[in-house]
């Protein structure tokens, strides 16, 4: 009995395994620091701040070509600091981070004394020059602005070249799986995280088999191609990005409701003298999101 007990505990470890592997973020800044003749800056401290980060910051310190890299970072707004004696401290401010991306940001420090502070305002990255993966990223401003069910399936429609194979519109296919593809591929190769951890059914047929909660997530992110070696398909894959960070409870609620009274149909005068008596009509509909958390 103690060597199944084992059996079952290592087989749930190697279970999770991969799933871990996921787990990680996957937003990053980059870039290169010199100074003002352009000659590489070894040793700078470069920290990336922002509400977003339960720690408050992350650090990094350039490498011996001037590099740097702050990975695994939440969705949000940094401020980003460059520090090294003996030249003045450079400070990038608002710098909007999406989800699977990684942003580029450089900087020039000139000499200058200890207590010197150069700020950098101005419009953070939008084109992603370190990765190939082609991802499209649906904040919360979108997603709570787009009139559609509040399910990945439903979105994963605004997606170009996504293809459900059936539509999906306002949760009338609640109670049946939609399922995508891209390229080609079988929908078997759809892949869907949150938070890195894979939620998929047993099937392995491409399905969840349930609805996530919409409202906690702060960004929903599709990649279609290019994705990284960490995912073993090559379909579409779904990131839930979860609402982290800040140590701010707070929480929000929405509810959609629709009956037949807002429905519109073609039943004009030429199908009624045709014998058609009446269309199909919605019973109701409605969906119900409550979030809370900090």
């Amino acid at each position: 009995m103690r060597r199944r007990y084992s059996a079952v505990v290592v087989l749930a470890a190697l279970a999770l395994a991969p799933a871990g592997a996921l787990a990680q973020g996957t937003s990053q800044f980059a870039g290169v620091v010199t100074d003002n003749t352009g000659g590489i800056l070894p040793g700078v401290t470069v920290e990336a701040s922002s509400p977003a980060l339960i720690e408050g910051s992350r650090v990094a310190i350039t490498d011996g070509t001037g590099r740097y890299l702050l990975v695994d970072l939440r969705p949000g707004n940094y401020t980003i600091t460059f520090t090294l004696p003996g030249f003045s401290t450079v400070l990038v401010e608002s710098q909007e981070l999406p989800a699977g991306f990684t942003a580029t940001v450089d900087a020039v420090l000139s000499v200058g004394a200890l207590e010197e502070t150069v700020t950098v305002s101005g419009e953070a990255p939008v084109v992603d020059v370190q990765s190939i993966s082609q991802a499209e990223v649906l904040d919360r401003e979108v997603l709570d602005a787009i009139p559609t069910g509040r399910n990945l399936q439903s979105t994963a429609q605004l997606i170009p070249g996504v293809k459900m194979n059936r539509p999906e519109v306002g949760l009338t296919t609640a109670a049946q799986q939609t399922y995508m593809s891209v390229h080609g591929m079988s929908t078997r190769q759809t892949t869907v995280t949150v938070d890195g951890q894979l939620v998929m059914t047993a099937g392995g047929d491409g399905g969840v088999q349930n609805y996530n909660n919409q409202l906690a997530a702060q960004e929903m992110v599709y990649e279609t191609s290019g994705i990284s070696a960490e995912t073993s398909t090559g379909g579409v894959r779904i990131s839930m990005i979860p609402r982290e960070g800040g140590n701010t409870h707070s929480g929000q609620n929405y509810f959609g409701f629709a009956d037949g009274a807002f429905q519109g149909d073609n039943f004009s005068q030429r199908l009624q003298d045709r014998g058609l008596n009446s269309t199909e009509s919605i019973d109701y509909v409605y969906d119900l999101n409550v979030a809370h958390g900090g």
